[in-house]
């Protein structure tokens, strides 16, 4: 009896054992389903001009407002054209690219949708208050967000996606250790990582997670996506937190709204000043657009510089700019959910040091205005400036790239210079000495003896 006991397990670990053999058979035909080829390519074109085309009806009026889907697929297919006269030589590495291949397929499937909008919605898709038109303007978002995904990861129409920068530190690290150089993950397979280090309480969380961070809605997670999801919900530490307190239990937050349907959402709140609600700009992934009633009657839009969302809205319910969210009575106490940023110090070298003097300067000296300390770092090019010339810059320039190299400015990080004192530097160096030649007389009277 204990011998058939003990054999009683075995069934299991068969079962256990051919689930992940089926597991990795599922895995490779997904792989080859999504292989494309010049003929898939010229398909996806044409379905591309389908669409087009019926947007462009009259009847449609679209308006000429990001995201403006009539210059959306336009610029897909001159990004995807460029990709492929840069591999028209190779193309077998290009049709062997997981991520492409993925693109690929997503795109056909929501033209595909799209058509199928138009086919069953038939007249009502002229009504731009129609659920049918609601979902064509979704849409439009997600072709927004596939393009926006597809310039970053092939900057210059060559790949690029093992080497895309995710800009907060702890993300980067996680995605690192989780998933080596790989540019995208199934959702299934990053759930799991994720709830390793940030649980995930149950399956609905899990499906609304997955609608906020799945911006191309395609079931797989790049790392595009994970940075942007990083940057709004900053910091790593509390990021699912931060996510359930402003997208899951926020009355403000708007999901999936463009800078048009948001101004018709708040029209209603007209007379109502300091109504406001949030969402994810489309123009500028990674950052928060705000819009809000003035005590004018006006209705503004802003994205706020530098500071978290949850700050940015303690600060603006002090100055009596937000005071009701979705023109609702209670106002969200954020207060706990802001933490002091921990500034990372940065400890000026002796070689700086030197060289700085010879150019009359010191390190921590801003190198715009050469007045303040350098105190903010922008990420993820690492330069550092002080924040009024980063403020002033951003006004001036319209937040575009960093100032000294125009790079993307996709976050920014409080930090301290240390200054370089060349007496502490030289009793250390002195203490150094010290012991230095205790232990040549240490060695010395080894020999002797």
């Amino acid at each position: 009896m204990a011998a058939t006991n003990r054999a009683r397990p075995q069934p299991r670990a068969n079962i256990s054992f051919f689930s992940k053999i089926q597991g990795k058979i599922s895995d490779a035909c997904a792989q080859q389903k999504f292989l494309t080829d010049k003929k898939t390519l010229e398909k996806t074109w044409k379905l591309m001009d389908k669409v087009v085309k019926l947007c462009q009806q009259s009847k449609m009026n679209l308006k000429n407002s990001p995201p403006f889907i009539l210059d959306i697929l336009p610029d897909t297919y001159q990004r995807l054209h460029l990709i492929y006269s840069k591999y028209e030589d190779q193309m077998h590495l290009l049709h062997s690219n997981e991520h492409y291949n993925i693109f690929i397929n997503n795109l056909m499937r929501k033209c595909k949708q799209a058509i199928k909008l138009f086919k069953e919605g038939k007249e009502k898709m002229f009504d731009e208050n129609s659920h049918y038109r609601r979902n064509l303007t979704k849409l439009s978002l997600v072709f927004s967000h596939m393009l926006s995904e597809l310039k970053a990861i092939f900057p210059n129409g060559l790949f690029a996606g093992d080497q895309f920068r995710i800009t907060k530190a702890d993300a980067a690290e996680f995605w690192k250790t989780r998933f080596g150089n790989s540019t995208l993950v199934p959702w299934k397979l990053f759930r799991f990582e994720l709830s390793l280090v940030h649980p995930i309480s149950s399956g609905l969380e899990a499906m609304a997670l997955k609608t906020t961070i799945d911006l191309t809605c395609n079931d797989y997670i790049s790392n595009f996506e994970f940075d942007v999801f990083t940057r709004l919900f900053q910091p790593w530490n509390t990021l699912l937190r931060n996510w359930q307190i402003l997208a899951v239990t926020h009355p403000g937050y708007v999901a999936f709204l463009t800078y048009d349907e948001v101004k018709a959402r708040l029209q209603k709140y007209i007379t109502k000043a300091g109504s406001y609600v949030f969402r994810l700009s489309c123009t500028r992934l990674g950052q928060w657009a705000i819009g809000y009633v003035t005590q004018e009657g006006e209705i503004l839009q802003t994205i706020p510089q530098n500071k978290s969302l949850c700050q940015a809205l303690l600060d603006g319910h002090r100055e009596g700019f937000y005071l009701y969210p979705d023109g609702k009575p209670n106002n969200p106490d954020l207060s706990f959910a802001v933490q002091s940023p921990l500034e990372d110090h940065i400890t000026v070298t002796q070689e700086q040091y030197e060289l700085y003097c010879e150019m009359g300067s010191t390190f921590q000296l801003c190198k715009i205005c050469a007045e303040n300390d350098k105190d903010i770092r922008i990420e993820p090019c690492g330069h550092l400036l002080c924040t009024p010339c980063l403020t002033a810059w951003q006004v001036d320039s319209e937040g575009q790239g960093c100032p000294f190299c125009r790079a993307e400015i996709k976050g920014t990080e409080q930090i301290v210079v240390d200054a370089f004192d060349p007496k502490r530097q030289h009793n250390r160096n002195s203490a150094n000495g010290r012991q230095q030649l205790q232990n040549d007389d240490h060695d010395d009277d080894t020999e002797v003896l």
